[in-house]
């Protein structure tokens, strides 16, 4: 998959050992609107997280954006986008670095929606599904510079809405 950004906050010199994980994020658009979570702080956040054991990314994908957002994405619409890379000490164990392979897919999702299943923590900072503009993501997510995967999401949707990200051609409005 195509490197379109890396964050290295080389601040992992003196760790130890590695943490290295994989995850899915899945952009659907409809009425050149994205899919996306959205917190009672205001923050919004790409549908998406991690494979489970014997699963495919285009299967997690298809998983983890049902339960996120509700909606149902078509298999045969998935299509790779591109991979942000991430490096950093670890802030849960410090004596690790931290690499994460944030693969983007393009999908298209089916007519209706049902109800997100969501995590624990997503729960308690209120996500809920909502379809946003891409300046809408970008302006709402200005004051989380703090959140790592929030600074991740938006430098991708900049480069969505900039046209350095490639979506199939059918999809209008972006």
């Amino acid at each position: 998959m195509k490197l379109l950004a890396m964050f290295d906050e080389a601040n992992y010199q003196d760790t130890v050992g590695v943490y290295e994980k994989y995850s899915v994020r899945g952009i659907i658009i409809r009425n050149g609107k994205i899919a996306m979570q959205y917190g009672t702080a205001g923050e919004y956040k790409i549908p998406g997280g991690g494979p489970e054991r014997e699963e495919s990314y285009t299967q997690a994908l298809i998983r983890e954006v049902h339960e996120e957002t509700g909606l149902r994405i078509i298999e045969e619409s998935v299509l790779e986008l591109g991979e942000i890379l991430e490096m950093r000490k670890d802030i849960f164990e410090k004596e690790k670095k931290y690499i994460c392979h944030s693969l983007f897919y393009y999908g298209r999702a089916m007519d209706g929606q049902d109800e997100p299943k969501l995590t624990k923590s997503e729960i308690e900072r209120g996500y809920c599904m909502k379809w946003a503009a891409p300046e809408e993501i970008i302006e709402g997510n200005r004051e989380f510079t703090d959140m790592p995967w929030i600074v991740r999401d938006t430098e991708f949707i900049r480069m969505l809405a900039a046209g350095r990200v490639v979506l199939p051609e059918k999809v209008a409005g972006i």
